[in-house]
């Protein structure tokens, strides 16, 4: 099945993806609106700070965009499902109950209506993933939306580079990438392109789309992940690829030949360019600064230190911008702990913890290396970024992992050799399949 990957779906009119017990091909399951509504989804948590684009957008016209995103994404989501028919999933409970000790430590004025309003965005964004849950099957419809949402976004940058270089790779930023026509960080560039670079990765490993799709997506997004000069991104990319590709060595031919080369072609590139590959990673900062990871050591250790009421150690100080002290945490973890309290690490915790061992206990197979790749991204991602204790990208690309571990509905059937030669003519299975 080579379907185009930004295009989506096989290349002919058929949905392949699960088989009727009846007999024959169904159509496609999943409506195409319900890829529009987890793209509303993504447009909400692309924030509303960054750097300045080349035409001023009022901070609040952003918002209203965003938070128009989500409440459109919402109620598309309640007309698509009217019924009002969920699945059970352990990711979206432990988000549920996240929201307890965000509103319980928001309820307190102290912390201004703005953590009452985070509480409410949050409360919409898990709403909405619980009516998607119906279309959580295991399969990579949602795969090749998020793909093709973010390759969207990253085109806004690669825009913004072509008209304004100068706006796109300020000096404010140390010539990093920026967003110059919608306000993106040099960061949430380098998150979005390396998530779908692995996930694309992956796709052609599993024979999913073709390799000149894939390279469509891959080549510009690699030279945007380049000029950022992000090394969370990086390393979180290179991780989930060693993670991803090696679940599927043991069954997959295509993913073995990949690793062998790529890993024959990283020590050869690691020994011929070495200094300029030293010099991209320091990005001309001095060796205390990037020990104390660029000035986030003291924020964090200063965070840590300050007095804390007891309500506030399990309950913390209410939704906020993830700041301390007017400066970025830079660390889910910390951030959590400073705006959920202690309680909200547990449940972040234990909303990872499920996922891994769900997504190990699963046999090996192309949507269990995305979700391992996706879930180890975002794992090493939490040390430098913040995000998982509120609606953001990050938790996005574990809802991601989760409907790709999610087990198929019941009267579905994977399409396995069996299921096809029981179900498919044999003319069909030769044109539309091989």
């Amino acid at each position: 099945m080579a379907g185009h990957l930004i295009r989506g779906g096989p290349a002919k009119g058929f949905d392949t993806t699960d088989a009727p017990p009846g007999g024959g091909l169904r159509p496609a399951g999943t409506p195409r609106a319900v890829g529009v509504v987890w793209a509303l989804l993504g447009l909400n948590v692309l924030g509303s700070a960054g750097a300045q684009t080349i035409f001023t957008i009022p901070r609040s016209l952003i918002q209203m965009v965003t938070m128009g995103a989500l409440v459109t994404a919402f109620a598309l989501a309640l007309a698509l499902n009217v019924r009002l028919r969920i699945r059970a999933s352990a990711f979206v409970l432990l988000l549920t109950l996240l929201l307890l000790p965000s509103v319980i430590s928001s309820a307190d004025l102290d912390s201004g209506f703005g953590a009452l309003f985070r509480c409410a965005r949050l409360t919409l964004f898990v709403a909405t993933l619980w009516l998607l849950t119906r279309w959580w099957d295991g399969s990579l419809t949602f795969v090749r939306t998020h793909v093709r949402m973010y390759f969207l976004v990253l085109g806004t940058a690669a825009a913004g580079l072509l008209i304004s270089p100068g706006a796109a790779m300020p000096e404010l930023y140390g010539g990093r990438l920026v967003g110059a026509l919608w306000p993106l960080t040099p960061p949430q560039i380098g998150q979005y392109a390396a998530v779908i670079i692995g996930l694309t990765v992956l796709l052609v490993l599993g024979r999913r789309t073709t390799g000149a799709s894939a390279a469509v997506v891959i080549v510009p997004s690699l030279v945007l992940l380049v000029l950022t000069h992000t090394r969370t991104a990086t390393i979180g990319l290179l991780a989930g690829l060693v993670l991803g590709i090696g679940s599927l060595l043991l069954t997959s031919p295509a993913a073995r030949r990949f690793f062998t080369w790529s890993v024959l072609c990283a020590v050869v590139i690691a020994v011929a360019f070495a200094p300029a590959l030293q010099a991209w990673f320091l990005r001309g900062q001095s060796q205390e600064y990037f020990t104390s990871l660029t000035g986030r050591a003291k924020v964090w250790d200063a965070l840590l230190a300050a007095p804390r009421s007891g309500a506030e150690l399990l309950f913390g100080t209410g939704l906020g911008d993830k700041s301390y002290g007017g400066l970025p945490i830079d660390n889910s973890w910390l951030a959590v702990y400073s705006e959920q309290g202690l309680f909200g690490v547990v449940i972040v915790v234990a909303l990872l913890i499920v996922l891994g061992g769900v997504a190990l206990l699963r046999p090996p197979s192309l949507p269990r290396a995305c979700a391992l790749f996706l879930i180890s991204y975002v794992v090493i991602s939490s040390y430098t970024e913040a995000g998982l204790g509120d609606a953001s990208a990050y938790l996005l690309h574990l809802a991601l992992a989760a409907s790709l571990l999610a087990a198929p509905a019941a009267g579905s059937h994977p399409l396995t050799p069996a299921v096809l030669r029981r179900h498919v003519p044999r003319w069909v299975r030769n044109r539309e399949v091989t």
